[in-house]
């Protein structure tokens, strides 16, 4: 992988995609995680001259302008944490965002409007990848959690800008990772949440090479719950994917750990009735959670492991 140590980025334009899909509690960043890890990569760019253009993605727009995602707050909150000039751009690509672009100075960053405000980003449309490109002299990808999706700001612009590499950050969790498939410690166990199995079968089946434990959370666990013939109320499943989820389950041989008690509730709010849920799970309830029962199993299971690695 090529890093930043092999570019030259003196009075360039580096477009460099990060990944600023932070929590907001209206306009407000309830955790800057993301920004801050960002910015040795931001830093080393600017403090070489290069004029920093930042993409992202914010939440889930479907692909239309909506002002509560805007990446306006993320590009305040960035001001002051760097010591450079930084600007907002309304637009992602196109006159406006060129325009932008060109006025730039030596060291100095400009955030675009998120990116999922185009239709065509998810789709990885010609047209967005090509707006994204004029924007560009040299591309950097430093957008770990976002890497793996064939968007137009993560695949589509990469083939189309010649000067490209991976920011720090990338290279730092890829490296993580080459330890982590490679030679870990054992016991090694592996913390899997999200809300699709689909979405997870790549990592699930790497993992299983490696992992002694491969603890479930999050609304996947009631696809692997259904697919395994628990009743899982009107939680959130994947109706097509019950056969994959048998499918995985059975292959890793054990390694699988499931939920055995939840927090259900009659709505997904914060105002809902809650209970726990012992093993089945109440039909007008969904469960949201995991329970105490499994917190302290999967507790007990973390702190005995030499390695994790949370997902």
């Amino acid at each position: 992988m090529n890093t930043l140590d092999s570019l030259d980025v003196t009075g360039k334009r580096v477009l460099v995609r990060v990944d600023f899909n932070v929590p907001l509690d209206g306009k407000t960043i309830s955790d800057d995680t993301r920004i801050t890890s960002a910015l040795p990569t931001i830093e080393a760019l600017t403090s070489r001259g290069a004029r920093v253009i930042l993409a992202s993605h914010l939440g889930r727009p479907k692909g239309q302008a909506d002002d509560a995602f805007s990446l306006r707050p993320i590009a305040d909150h960035l001001a002051t944490l760097v010591d450079t000039q930084v600007s907002f751009c309304d637009a992602t690509i196109g006159s406006e965002a060129e325009a932008a672009a060109s006025k730039l100075k030596d060291g100095e960053i400009l955030v675009l409007e998120n990116t999922r405000f185009l239709a065509g980003e998810t789709k990885n449309a010609d047209d967005v990848a090509d707006g994204l490109a004029a924007l560009a002299d040299v591309y950097v990808n430093d957008a770990f959690g976002s890497a793996h999706r064939a968007h137009a700001s993560t695949d589509g612009v990469a083939r189309r800008v010649e000067e490209k590499a991976g920011g720090l950050l990338l290279a730092k969790e890829v490296d993580y990772l080459g330890q982590l498939l490679g030679s870990p410690a054992k016991p090694f166990v592996a913390i899997l949440g999200g809300a699709k199995v689909s979405d997870k079968i790549g990592v699930i089946r790497s993992l299983m090479s490696t992992a002694d434990q491969i603890l479930i959370g999050g609304a996947m666990s009631y696809t692997f719950l259904k697919a395994l013939g628990h009743s899982v109320g009107g939680s959130m499943v994947e109706e097509d994917k019950l056969g994959l989820a048998k499918e995985l389950y059975d292959e890793a041989d054990g390694r699988i750990v499931l939920p055995r008690d939840h927090i259900a509730a009659d709505a997904f709010s914060n105002d809902a009735e809650t209970q726990i849920a012992q093993d089945e799970i109440p039909e007008g309830t969904m469960a949201l959670d995991i329970g105490p029962d499994t917190i302290a199993r999967y507790g007990d299971l973390i702190r005995g492991a030499k390695t994790a690695v949370w997902n």
